[in-house]
């Protein structure tokens, strides 16, 4: 079985989430259970709750009294926690992006480095594959997911190649659909490429900036006034939506002010500039590469 990742800026999370021995804690993105283990380690009578979707991540379940795992997606966790008891908390975690599990798993579909079936689900329960939208979406639809969620350069070539195939055979595997995208596919900068084709995709197979969004909202809901909001994120579509409804209470367009010209937010700033990883952290964990956080509370 592949290993889940190192965790990331773990003790940054752990100091940024001030854990009061007693307090209500929740870890959302669980997987390995890295930072859930940490936290743990800082409480006596508290309790820690950790969410996960992906039924791998029930192995790594914490055997501790203080710990509730609930397999499901975080996009519900206000539900869950005021279901089993818990009607405000006092710290929120969230590591956002695909565990190096999930990318290591061939069959899962989330790496282009495999060939395998086209899956990219995070929850296998799920019925809907990275296949059903190469196969099933409008091209409409799919120049959007390759503009904005991949960022790619060339959207419109890259659509109309996958188009033309699937009018003769559906997309399958991921080797497959590798030789059909080639021609579009920029000479030695393959491996970026590909990695922004198949973020576009897992993003959209997971509705991943719609659960974000959701997650947030919830989120000064379920937080004691000292409680923290920490998130890490992995690329700037994720990163842009958390420092846009910390500052402005809103994902896009001007906040909102009262009367008095004051802004609208339910959460406020606690660190002014986004937290990144030590060089070091870096040399010993590529995955923090990409890694920024941010640190919120209710104002």
């Amino acid at each position: 079985m592949s290993e889940y990742h190192i965790p990331v800026l773990l003790g940054e999370s752990i100091e940024a989430l001030d854990i009061k021995p007693d307090g209500i804690y929740v870890d959302l993105t669980f997987g390995g259970g890295g930072h859930s283990r940490e936290i743990i380690k800082h409480l006596t009578t508290g309790k820690l709750i950790g969410f996960d979707q992906d039924v791998d991540a029930e192995r790594n379940i914490i055997d501790d009294e203080r710990f509730i795992f609930i397999r499901h997606n975080f996009r519900y966790f206000k539900n869950f926690l005021k279901y089993i008891g818990y009607e405000k908390v006092d710290g929120i975690l969230a590591d956002l992006g695909v565990s190096s599990h999930e990318f290591d798993v061939a069959e899962r579909g989330f790496s282009f480095r495999f060939d395998g079936d086209l899956d990219m689900r995070m929850n296998q329960t799920s019925d809907f594959t990275a296949a059903d939208l190469l196969n099933d979406y409008s091209v409409e639809d799919l120049f959007r997911i390759f503009k904005y969620y991949g960022e790619v350069k060339n959207p419109g070539k890259l659509v109309r190649l996958i188009d033309n195939r699937r009018k003769e055979t559906p997309f399958t595997t991921i080797q497959d659909f590798k030789e059909v995208i080639a021609p579009c596919t920029p000479k030695f900068k393959e491996h970026k490429y590909l990695a922004q084709v198949f973020q576009a995709i897992r993003i959209e197979v997971n509705q991943e900036m719609d659960v974000l969004k959701e997650m947030l909202m919830q989120c000064a809901d379920m937080l004691k006034p000292e409680g923290r909001l920490v998130v890490i994120t992995y690329h700037s579509l994720e990163d842009r939506l958390v420092k846009n409804f910390i500052r402005d209470g809103k994902f896009d367009g001007s906040a909102e002010k009262d009367f008095f010209g004051n802004v609208q937010t339910p959460l406020m700033a606690v660190n002014r500039k986004v937290i990144l990883p030590s060089e070091k952290e870096i040399e010993l964990n590529g995955r923090a590469r990409s890694a920024k956080m941010r640190i919120a509370q209710p104002k």
